[in-house]
């Protein structure tokens, strides 16, 4: 347990020890160029199963974590570390702005959630903020948090939706905003080819004939 009289990260300029989780290498080095000396990056991870390895390895004070992984998603990291390490704090940072995603994180225990949108200024203020306690969210995230939790029910699953993985679930809905192939495809740093092998398994997955009928039927769940 923590000292009462402790200093915080932003009281005391110590740097918090964070891990970044992210499939993309590339986008990991970015994250690390644009936060400069603001945190002290001590490892870095690409799928679920690596991600716990390097947590337990290296305890760090937080981990930047991406809601769409190999191997379960960040659902699954929350759930497999903070089993065993309740005092690490995750900050989630992802492209996806859906409120499935938001609230699935945060009832996993992320205690903020962030998109890819943000600077490096104020993604390292939040990491500090996050390590500190507090609970960081994006202006329009927090509605969807707020509108979750103070509901009397929680939402009901929708079973169709469900069948699903994370990212057919990420494809499905820029599809459904009018994305072209090729946007989504540098959107969500996937090859055109795998956008079409997502899309085409969704088609089969919700029984759809068309990327039209597609953005109905994600309309009618208000996914877009």
């Amino acid at each position: 347990m923590e000292d009462e009289n402790t200093a915080t990260f932003a009281e005391s300029g110590t740097p918090p020890r964070v891990v970044i989780v992210d499939d993309h290498r590339l986008f990991r080095s970015g994250v690390r160029g644009e936060l400069g000396d603001a945190v002290d990056v001590i490892g870095e991870a690409g799928d679920v199963d690596s991600a716990v390895q390097v947590i337990a390895e290296k305890q760090p004070d937080l981990v930047l974590l991406d809601v769409h992984l190999p191997g379960g998603g960040g659902s699954e990291v929350l759930r497999r570390v903070l089993s065993r390490h309740p005092e690490i704090r995750f900050l989630a940072l992802s492209v996806s702005d859906a409120a499935e995603d938001v609230i699935g994180v945060v009832r996993g225990g992320a205690r903020g959630y962030v998109t890819k949108t943000i600077s490096g200024r104020e993604l390292a203020d939040a990491i500090v903020r996050v390590a500190d306690g507090d609970a960081v969210f994006s202006p329009r995230l927090a509605g969807f948090v707020l509108d979750a939790f103070s509901a009397t029910d929680a939402p009901p699953m929708d079973p169709e939706l469900d069948r699903l993985t994370q990212r057919e679930r990420e494809v499905l809905r820029l599809i459904a905003r009018g994305y072209a192939y090729k946007e989504c495809a540098k959107e969500l740093f996937i090859s055109v080819k795998t956008v079409e092998t997502h899309v085409s398994s969704v088609l089969r997955k919700l029984q759809l004939s068309n990327r039209h009928e597609l953005s109905r039927w994600a309309t009618a769940r208000k996914l877009v």
